[in-house]
């Protein structure tokens, strides 16, 4: 008599899934990473906002998880900034290299000065401020960004470390950027020794990249919790009635951020750039964007997203912490209306030298003002200041400053993304065109970087 196949199953010991013959159960850990990491942030952020309306002041307890999710990313800026743009431009000629950095300059700064004349022109068409009084309110104390010479002078580190360690994007880039063209002259030198030691170190260069995008995607399994603790405690110490006098303001500055984002759309149209994959690849670094309000924190799951556009670290590991540091694009917006919102409640007419003056203070500030959370407060100040106006009303909107930088640091994250696929585009061998059809979904890049994604060098 034949043998019975489900005895023959049984007893097969090459059979991973036991007696049954069934695939074996997932593990919880194995089911969570399977969630698309968009759908869990998605989650987290309606939960911490019904935490925070619910539980009130006392959910600030909790401050720590969101603290350390803050802190996970800002562990990575430095070493991604330094490591990624080495690796990138010892790849690039600096022939390239020059014409991408000119280019992104004029972008960021065309964008962010549209960017600031929709802002004040949403604001002048609806007076958000109007109606409102400066009774109660606190005097702010004057903020300042350093003068021009002292930026230009301190993007030359004098010490690397001491740069890396304070944060300083503009002097770690410097370093980098240096360090990047030596890399590629050893690479070509004649003598063989010396491009042998190149090779050695390109190795080690990217092999560094590669161990931080690894500790990437464990902290981007952690963002669901810091996502909801962030939010829990905004909205738990703001509440839904503090918002309600300044509701117009933050109509205006989210409505002159979605104008802002139509304009990126149709600039990626000019450059025959799907749309469609573009804002799948950048969702996850406009939600954390959102959470986090920082642009330099973010630059870890930015850069991820233009891998997965196809863009090459030539382009993006120059474009992005670059974008990061002068690309303000929502700040402009929120600039640009806040200033009107002060002279609404003031009681005073802008004239057209007034809002010259605060357009071009605001877009020159940027390059002055890093892309942290509150940096759009100094600008405000500036802008306040230039134009004449007190700044007691100022108070009125730092209350709800973090309410608006989340939606600004959303508006500067797309931005610096929008540029960087377009000056892809405009670079020959900077665009890998077929990397979507040749990646993994979703799900599977946030758990695993693809063995055979395309690597644009």
């Amino acid at each position: 008599m034949a043998d019975d196949p489900r005895t023959t199953s049984a007893a097969d010991p090459s059979d991973p899934s036991g007696s049954s013959g069934e695939p074996p159960r997932r593990s919880l850990w194995r089911r969570y990473l399977d969630i698309p990491l968009i759908w869990k942030l998605a989650v987290a952020l309606v939960l911490g906002v019904v935490a925070g309306l619910a539980v009130g002041e006392p959910i600030t307890v909790i401050e720590p998880l969101g603290d350390i999710f803050l802190r996970l990313l800002s562990m990575l800026v430095m070493p991604l900034i330094l490591l990624t743009l080495v690796s990138g431009v010892a790849s690039v000629s600096p022939t390239t290299l020059g014409r991408i950095g000119g280019k992104a300059f004029i972008y960021y700064l065309v964008t962010t000065a549209f960017a600031m004349a929709a802002g004040i022109g949403l604001a002048l068409l609806i007076s958000p401020g109007a109606g409102l009084t400066l009774d109660g309110t606190e005097e702010v104390e004057e903020q300042s960004a350093p003068p021009l010479s002292q930026v230009l002078t301190d993007i030359v580190p004098e010490n690397i470390f001491s740069a890396l360690a304070d944060g300083r994007v503009l002097a770690v880039m410097f370093f980098a950027l240096v360090a990047g063209v030596a890399l590629a002259f050893l690479q070509d030198s004649g003598e063989e020794r010396l491009s042998s030691l190149a090779a050695d170190l390109r190795r080690v260069v990217d092999g560094g990249v590669e161990l931080v995008f690894l500790i990437i995607r464990g902290v981007l399994q952690y963002s669901p919790i810091g996502v909801f603790a962030l939010i829990a405690v905004v909205v738990g110490e703001t509440g839904a009635d503090a918002l309600l006098p300044l509701a117009k303001l933050t109509g205006v500055v989210y409505g002159g951020i979605a104008v802002q984002i139509v304009v990126y759309t149709v600039i990626l149209l000019l450059f025959r750039a799907p749309i469609g994959r573009f804002f799948r690849a950048a969702k996850e670094p406009m939600l954390t964007g959102f959470v986090t309000r920082s642009s330099s924190g973010t630059l870890p799951v930015t850069s991820q997203a233009a891998e997965k556009l196809g863009v090459g670290k030539g382009v993006y590991s120059f474009t992005l912490p670059l974008g990061a540091t002068i690309n303000m694009d929502g700040t402009a917006i929120y600039v640009g209306a806040a200033t009107v919102f002060v002279a609404d409640v003031t009681g005073a007419q802008l004239t057209l030298a007034q809002l010259a003056t605060v357009a071009a203070v605001g877009v020159l500030a940027s390059v002055g003002t890093a892309g942290v959370p509150g940096a759009g407060l100094i600008m405000l100040t500036m802008a306040v200041t230039s134009a004449g106006l007190p700044m007691g009303p100022v108070a009125l909107v730092a209350g709800i400053d973090a309410i608006l930088d989340m939606g600004r640091t959303v508006c500067n994250v797309t931005g610096d993304l929008t540029g960087t696929r377009v000056i892809a585009k405009s670079e020959k061998g900077m665009l890998a065109e077929d990397a979507g059809r040749r990646a993994r979904p979703d799900s599977a890049v946030e758990r695993e970087e693809a063995p055979g994604r395309p690597r644009i060098r």
